[in-house]
């Protein structure tokens, strides 16, 4: 019996995080230094400029990175924690099912949605608006959705301006892609209007968000999240995620 059939490869998003981590860490890159352009990171990686921002997204959102749109990209002056939980080795990564991620992300996206309505700058607003107009670019294009949808989730715990929920939400970054991408193929499967019920879903939070309504943002979040739980219980597969 082969004991690697159950060994995944690691993103290229991934590889380029856990390097650019690193060189903090190591103090190559000090807090306050600009990062070579995307473009120069990719030609540096070998890698899609996508993959080279979808890496600096995420690191953004782990406190690591400042990006300023227009303006570059920096170390942040003040890093997390280096005890902190590795892109390797992500916190929620115990997690046995999809319904515990997904119990576990009403309470954190809840929370993340409110403080983000009333703390988002427009810098937030203008990073998330980018992703719902990529939403609807990709509606057929269910990887790069899958994507653009983890992408805005992070966007908003970002816009709380909270750091330790920023780290939860990037620790439980593996686990939400997974249950992301499960869950949408359920959700999608033999119905195309789906997609752009969601599209609207993200629509209205993002609207919420930018009025400064916090209880609505809440009410819309847990709403999304209950018809997520929802398509997984109407599907009565096993939860192994």
């Amino acid at each position: 019996m082969n004991q690697f059939t159950n060994v995944k490869p690691q993103k290229g998003s991934d590889l380029v995080m856990e390097a650019i981590r690193q060189r903090i860490l190591s103090g190559e890159l000090k807090p306050g230094d600009r990062l070579p352009s995307v473009v120069e990171l990719a030609s540096s990686f070998q890698l899609g400029r996508s993959t080279i921002r979808e890496a600096l997204s995420a690191l953004k959102a782990m406190g690591w990175l400042d990006i300023r749109h227009g303006g570059g990209t920096f170390v942040c002056k003040e890093l997390p924690g280096t005890e902190q939980p590795s892109a390797a080795q992500p916190l929620f990564e115990g997690a046995d099912s999809l319904k515990e991620v997904l119990e576990v992300r009403k309470y954190i996206e809840v929370g993340c949605v409110a403080l983000a309505a009333r703390n988002r700058t427009e810098a937030d607003l203008s990073a998330m608006e980018r992703t719902i107009a990529l939403m609807k670019e990709v509606l057929s294009d269910e990887r790069q959705g899958e994507q653009a949808d983890v992408d805005f989730h992070l966007q908003i715990a970002a816009a709380s301006h909270n750091k330790l929920l920023i780290q939860i939400m990037e620790s439980l970054t593996h686990r939400l892609q997974e249950s992301m991408g499960k869950s949408r193929a359920l959700w999608f499967y033999g119905e195309l209007a789906s997609a752009e019920r969601l599209l609207l879903e993200h629509t209205d939070i993002y609207q919420a968000i930018m009025n400064k309504d916090e209880a609505l943002a809440e009410k819309l979040m847990l709403l999304h999240l209950q018809k997520v739980d929802a398509v997984l219980n109407q599907a009565q597969l096993p939860q192994q995620a």
